[in-house]
């Protein structure tokens, strides 16, 4: 049990005590500093209940918890009454938590809820880019918290591995690369593609000009750009299943996907299964044959069928083209029955998107809903913003998107660069140097986009993520390192709580320590990892500040110097959870 939960389970016994009434809930709070006391109970949702004044009601709550023993003292300003705990209540089962590697994490078993968490999803013509970084940052570690919260999770991609941009980046290969592979280019696949697609578009925009010329409009330039045709044809051919089309694409798609494995890697994310658009681009036809047996559907004269949402606010919505081809909302449609048809025990479904595509899952969901399925209440849209970064800091292969391997290079050599001017680092060796560098690098860059709510733009600055003091993963990661090194020096031993009387500064990080396991419940909830991210942040700064003014291996009291070891070791686990959660490492020294 919880500080927090045996103030709350105390509070309700002396209400039932006093005013004979059973509340469902209290709200409980760490107490203000410019107020003595350790947590306070916020009175004014319980005046109705109890009918009473809000400090007249403190004052009775407080006078039988301090007849019961439950707190050593308790004082009442306005509506907030702020209670004080003996340090035996903060010391109880100290030990036991301190060494308890994943204390205020919940274990999942066979009774848990199952839930799924799309994100990544690239197309598979070029590289990930700066977008995805933060995607992907996002969806593993919201994937983590609600792990952590007790939940089994999926995580999952749908990759867009076919249609016309797929077939563009083939035909430029064909025409132009002369048999080059990733081997002989010594070039990652997904690069490599990535430079065709750009060769592409380069030839295309050519011929646009050239029927510009002639006398043709911009959009039947488009049109009839003689390698768009030939891009559209080559589309014909792969619907067709037309062997060496088949043969190229798989080929191309293969090397991107050795290319995407090394980015995911290196950034540390990791998915349970993979769907691909090849195999699901049919998905939804019935679904839409089904709504327009209902009703919910209405067909136009051209054959194409569309749904009218203007009642609830939105558009009317293509679902099938004319030619009774798939949209991007069909494949949608299948794609969630499927996921829910093939896994009985989904009670939950999370998309990772950019806030561009809110009117899409708007429409997407509210379509579900109306063709009655149940689950459509238990699907969630993880909007986020941008990432920007600021001009002229790095240059992109294509010049105007950042992918994603060129920053996390850029941020590695920035994280080697003023780890070497820090100059900390002597007696490792060049294999322990480049770990310790990629570790900094990836915490960097990870906790500074994930510090942010996922709703807000972020602006990175490679640099500035580095920097060793402030909100930073380098910051945090360098408290953790501090701790193992004391520990290094000295293990704890058993201490007799009886005999210690906590600080203040003792009671904030017991205090904070046991609200880790609310934050994970919370940052599940809300799909936060910003509230890790800060609560960790938090714990670091009180833990820094703590050591700074209390000594404690040259502790000349052999009990007090046990504790604050424990104590140590209690923080630290709690860090390295943290950032596990986050998706960034721990280095033993820095």
């Amino acid at each position: 049990m919880s500080l927090k939960q045996y103030i709350t389970q105390n509070v309700l016994e002396a209400i039932q005590n006093v005013y004979q009434i059973n509340p469902e809930s209290v709200e409980i709070q760490f107490t203000r500093k410019e107020f003595e006391g350790d947590y306070t109970l916020v009175v004014f949702p319980l005046i109705r209940t109890l009918k009473g004044k809000p400090e007249e009601i403190g004052a009775k709550i407080g006078e039988n918890l301090v007849e019961n023993n439950k707190i050593t003292a308790f004082n009442v300003v306005k509506g907030f009454l702020n209670m004080s705990l003996s340090s035996v209540e903060f010391l109880e089962n100290f030990t036991q938590n301190a060494q308890n590697s994943t204390f205020g994490i919940t274990k999942v078993d066979k009774n848990s809820r199952t839930v799924m968490v799309e994100y990544s999803s690239p197309n598979t013509n070029k590289p990930l880019h700066l977008g995805h970084v933060r995607n992907n940052l996002l969806g593993f570690s919201v994937s983590q918290i609600i792990e952590a919260a007790g939940n089994n999770v999926i995580k999952t991609q749908i990759i867009n591995d076919r249609g016309i941009h797929i077939c563009k980046s083939m035909i430029a290969w064909e025409k132009f690369g002369n048999g080059e592979t990733p081997e002989s280019a010594n070039m990652k696949g997904d690069h490599l593609v990535g430079k065709y697609y750009v060769e592409f578009d380069k030839h295309y925009r050519q011929e646009i000009k050239e029927l510009e010329a002639q006398g043709k409009t911009e959009d039947e330039a488009k049109k009839e750009a003689p390698i768009f045709l030939e891009a559209q044809e080559m589309l014909r051919q792969w619907e067709a299943h037309e062997p060496k089309v088949i043969e190229l694409w798989q080929k191309m798609n293969g090397w991107v996907y050795d290319g995407f494995a090394k980015t995911y890697k290196r950034l540390g994310v990791a998915f349970d299964e993979y769907l691909y658009e090849s195999n699901t681009y049919i998905l939804g036809k019935d679904i839409v044959e089904e709504g327009l047996n209902k009703g919910i559907f209405y067909k136009r004269e051209d054959g194409s069928v569309w749904i009218d949402l203007t009642a609830e606010g939105l558009d009317e919505k293509l679902v099938l083209r004319s030619d009774g081809t798939s949209v991007y909302i069909t494949q949608d449609l299948g794609t969630a029955v499927e996921r829910f048809k093939n896994n009985p025990t989904l009670e939950e479904l999370t998309y990772v998107v950019g806030n561009e595509q809110d009117y899409h899952f708007k429409v997407l969901f509210l379509i579900l809903k109306k063709l009655g399925y149940s689950w459509a209440d238990a699907l969630h849209h993880l909007s986020y913003g941008m990432v920007d970064l600021p001009n002229g800091k790095m240059k992109s292969r294509e010049g105007t998107v950042v992918d994603a391997d060129d920053l996390m290079q850029e941020v590695y050599n920035t994280a080697k660069e003023i780890s070497e001017e820090l100059g900390k680092l002597d007696g490792m060796s060049d294999d322990e140097k480049a770990e310790l560098y990629e570790t900094i690098a990836m915490g960097a860059l990870k906790y500074y986009i994930l510090k942010v709510d996922p709703k807000k733009r972020i602006l990175f600055d490679p640099k500035e993520s580095v920097d060793f003091n402030g909100n930073t993963g380098p910051f945090i990661q360098y408290t953790f390192a501090r701790i193992q090194s004391l520990l290094r020096k000295e293990s704890p031993k058993e201490f007799d709580a009886n005999a210690l009387e906590l600080n203040a500064a003792e009671k904030e990080i017991i205090r904070a320590l046991y609200d880790f396991e609310d934050t994970i419940e919370k940052a599940a909830t809300e799909m936060s990892p910003a509230l890790i991210a800060n609560y960790v942040y938090e714990l670091v700064k009180l833990f820094n500040s703590f050591y700074q003014n209390n000594p404690i291996l040259k502790n000349e009291d052999e009990n007090v110097k046990n504790f604050r070891l424990y104590l140590s070791q209690w923080v630290a686990n709690t860090i390295q959870n943290s950032l596990r959660l986050l998706g960034i490492g721990v280095p033993e020294r820095m």
